[in-house]
């Protein structure tokens, strides 16, 4: 089901809705009747493209070419300017969807970038690729979901337990006063995060709701973020880079060699 705010996806007894036209967010996923996500216009789950968390001052290099970007987070630029856009439909089935939007001001480069949606009723696969329109230039993608903290109990009349976050990163990004990773790598500290995370095998994080659900967000990339520090959700981020990693870290997408990003939520009712 569509219309021109949203988006529905059905498989079995679980629902996706995505709204293309505030930055191609999910808005809700219910399993088995119960909401996942917090919700609101700057909830759900965004897209973070071309850029992912804070690039430092707004400013980053291409070769000798220094850009400056809007600072929406002053004093840096933060998450992109996807989640900020109205995205176009490509298509759109019972269970699977596709966006895409160009590449524009403030972005100081040409291009595409494509979100899709797969769904199973265990199973959410989101990817997301960013490709140029002539002039290589250097970005990053990821995902930016708030799960809520407590889900509806199952009478659907207040709140189970808090959710229960287990990962295993090899190092955390040691984080500076302005929230950007020194460059110093670190033991994993305990939370409360707003902090990023290596795992060089592929992201793997699993969101356990006491007596009601799992569910593990998994991703090929090397690089999570864990936001905690709200008392409503708990953000698990995979990115293709670390935070002001356009500057740190750069990944350049060339016209032979898109940027494209993965990520795959599974789950079980417990």
């Amino acid at each position: 089901m569509s219309s021109e705010e949203s988006i529905r996806l059905a498989a079995g007894d679980v629902e996706l809705t995505v709204h293309p036209s505030i930055g191609c967010r999910i808005g809700s996923l219910r399993i088995g009747g119960t909401e996942v996500l917090r919700q609101g216009e700057r909830y759900g789950a965004f897209p973070m493209v071309p850029w992912c968390g804070r690039t430092r001052d707004g400013r980053f290099r291409n070769g000798d070419v220094e850009h400056q970007l809007p600072l929406n987070a002053p004093p840096h630029a933060i998450h992109g300017t996807g989640r900020d856009t109205a995205w176009r439909t490509a298509r759109a089935g019972k269970n699977e969807a596709a966006f895409t939007y160009d590449l524009a001001d403030p972005w100081p480069y040409s291009g595409r970038v494509t979100q899709t949606f797969e769904l199973a009723d265990d199973t959410l696969t989101v990817r997301m690729g960013v490709e140029t329109y002539g002039t290589s230039f250097p970005a990053q993608a990821g995902w930016h979901p708030w799960f809520l903290r407590r889900l509806a109990d199952g009478a659907g009349e207040g709140e189970g337990e808090d959710v229960r976050v287990d990962f295993t990163p090899e190092w955390q990004e040691e984080r500076g006063e302005d929230h950007l990773p020194t460059g110093k790598r670190i033991a994993p500290l305990p939370g409360p995060w707003d902090d990023c995370f290596g795992m060089p095998d592929g992201v793997a994080v699993t969101l356990t709701w006491p007596g009601q659900l799992e569910l593990t967000v998994r991703s090929l990339a090397e690089w999570v973020v864990l936001y905690d520090e709200q008392p409503e959700a708990v953000c698990v981020e995979p990115q293709s880079g670390p935070p002001n990693g356009l500057n740190t870290h750069p990944r350049l997408v060339t016209p032979i060699e898109p940027l494209e990003m993965a990520t795959t939520w599974t789950w079980r009712r417990l």
